[in-house]
């Protein structure tokens, strides 16, 4: 039993420190910056199609998931593509490296996309989940910009307590602050840095979300585009691709509502690991 156990911590301490190590080669591709003629304009004059990703588990099962690629017009944000497909999820989870469980598949769909249609491939991804707002500065937004060569922007339902940033009384006071749409706050971490900004992206919402870069964007851009696709509080790329893979899933297992969960490693967004 005890050698058993040893082998099990060795095998997880092997599979970290590789993760470890092509999270920072990827990592050294980051661009910061916008590279686009469209993100330099104020309206965003030249951008016609923004991609959404999410991976939606099976209720119960952290194993069985579905992939989901959108792409919506814009600026009229209606569904131009959508690929849907179930998944099984092998790659243990390991906190703080999220997308090597994940990333993977929303690759794939981004290639079937480009095989498909390639005249739909989007300009730009908004991604559920963190970009620089990150323990080692690399969440899954700057992973799939990096393997997809896109545009990313990452987009995150809650905050991820990192460099400092906490869920404390002065984050409160912020947030209440947050007086309608459009309003933002910076988080700044206690090494100084503005890893991303707390968005209150719908009048109606008082929840801000969290939005920091992924790839070839700079922090100022994500935001206005993030607020730009918002109709409710999480902006309508990521929100269809949420809804469909849920929809897939209850067509899929034959199942009744209720029958998805955000899996392990998405309460991350909440809660540090380290």
């Amino acid at each position: 039993m005890l050698c058993m156990e040893l082998g099990i911590k060795r095998h997880y301490f092997c599979l970290w420190l590789s993760f470890l190590r092509e999270q920072a080669q990827l990592k050294a591709n980051v661009i910061e910056e916008d590279t686009e003629e469209w993100q330099k304009d104020s309206t965003f004059a030249g951008l016609e199609r923004v991609g959404g990703v999410d991976l939606s588990y099976v209720k119960g099962n952290d194993t069985v998931a579905c992939a989901s690629l959108v792409v919506l017009s814009y600026p009229d944000l209606e569904v131009l593509y959508e690929d849907c497909q179930m998944v099984t999820v092998s790659a243990p989870y390991v906190a703080g490296y999220l997308a090597f469980r994940e990333a993977p598949f929303l690759v794939e769909a981004a290639r079937r996309l480009q095989e498909r249609e390639p005249g739909l491939r989007p300009q730009v991804l908004l991604v559920d989940g963190n970009g620089m707002l990150h323990h080692r500065g690399f969440g899954v937004a700057c992973h799939l910009g990096v393997l997809t060569g896109l545009p990313c922007v990452g987009v995150a339902k809650n905050l991820l307590q990192v460099d400092g940033l906490a869920k404390d009384e002065q984050h409160k006071g912020q947030i209440r602050d947050l007086q309608t749409g459009g309003d933002v706050f910076p988080l700044r971490g206690t090494s100084g840095r503005v890893l991303g900004m707390a968005l209150r992206s719908y009048n109606k919402s008082t929840k801000p979300i969290y939005v920091s870069v992924g790839h070839r964007t700079c922090l100022e851009s994500a935001v206005r585009l993030v607020q730009a696709c918002c109709r409710y509080r999480i902006p309508e790329p990521i929100r269809q691709a949420d809804i469909r893979s849920r929809e897939y899933i209850r067509k899929h297992l034959s199942s009744p509502l209720g029958c998805t969960s955000p899996g392990p490693g998405r309460k991350e967004d909440a809660e540090p690991k380290h």
